[in-house]
């Protein structure tokens, strides 16, 4: 571990889990947890994280690796607070945000008064699940993580970085902010709007799922996730989400006008492509798991 001590601003599920993933790989870590209420800063304790704390100057004592585990929004209030509470101004402030632009644009600006620097962090891991009580140290075994470093910190804090992430578990990838927020508009922030559209179409009258069977299940899983949060996310990726969304209606309706014609070969055709898309990306998924 190149790092003395962790402090992780934020007692949520990914905050919570990699608390815990630290605490089992690197038990002899100094791990400092901060939450404002004190039922989660108990909860945690109940889960054996012994550095939880609501004071914020306790957890940043002494801590080089400072993790963000806030909503975005919050992020730089946060920030704030805790250069207010004592942040020192050599260490490494990193996020787990589901956006990358908005955290480099507003986070380096604040650094710059009393010194820090930012590497962004995406560990792609989660569930509909949140909270304290919802956290797993094996959440991040296997996961993404996107780093972005478009103010170029550099070595040795970004290998420093890397290899953090990847001793709790994760494969670690590099890109700037802007790719970063266009890729997880299409395979994390789109699969979720299209699992609540799903919930809203198949469920109108919602004691028809019990009816439904694994396929109902699988597709609206995440549309269970926290509206609060994912508000927030997908209003912040807004721009990439666009075209995006752009590309389904198009798809859509072009498989609208196909059922309207009854056009089964055409239909199967488009079946089979997404089929294809899916059994590709699988293959790379077993490479990368052989």
């Amino acid at each position: 571990m190149d790092f003395n001590k962790v402090a992780i601003l934020g007692g949520g599920l990914l905050g919570g889990s990699l608390a815990l993933a630290l605490r089992e790989r690197f038990p002899h870590l100094p791990v400092a947890l901060w939450a404002r209420r004190a039922a989660t800063v108990e909860s945690a304790r109940q889960r054996g994280i012994s550095g939880a704390t609501e004071h914020l100057a306790a957890a940043l004592d002494g801590a080089d690796l400072v993790v963000l585990s806030t909503p975005v929004g919050a992020m730089a209030t946060v920030l704030l607070a805790a250069q207010s509470a004592g942040l020192w101004q050599d260490a490494l402030v990193t996020d787990v945000g589901s956006v990358k632009a908005a955290p480099h644009r507003c986070l380096q600006p604040i650094l710059r008064r009393t010194g820090g620097r930012f590497i962004g962090s995406h560990p792609m891991a989660g569930s509909e699940q949140t909270g304290i009580s919802a956290a797993e140290a094996t959440l991040f075994d296997g996961a993404a993580c996107l780093l972005t470093d478009d103010d170029r910190v550099g070595d040795p804090w970004s290998s420093r970085l890397q290899r953090f992430w990847e001793a709790v578990g994760c494969r670690v990838s590099w890109m700037e902010a802007q790719a970063h927020d266009a890729l997880v508009a299409r395979i994390s922030h789109f699969p979720h709007l299209m699992a609540a559209a799903a919930a809203k179409v198949a469920l109108t009258t919602p004691s028809d799922g019990r009816f439904g069977g694994g396929g109902l299940r699988d597709t609206t899983r995440v549309a269970g996730g926290d509206p609060d949060m994912w508000a927030e996310i997908v209003t912040e990726n807004r721009e990439a989400l666009r075209g995006v969304l752009s590309h389904a209606i198009t798809e859509m309706s072009e498989m609208l006008a196909m059922l309207e014609a009854g056009e089964q070969e055409a239909l199967r055709r488009w079946l089979d492509d997404a089929k294809q898309a899916r059994e590709a990306a699988l293959a790379v998924v077993r490479n990368d798991f052989p």
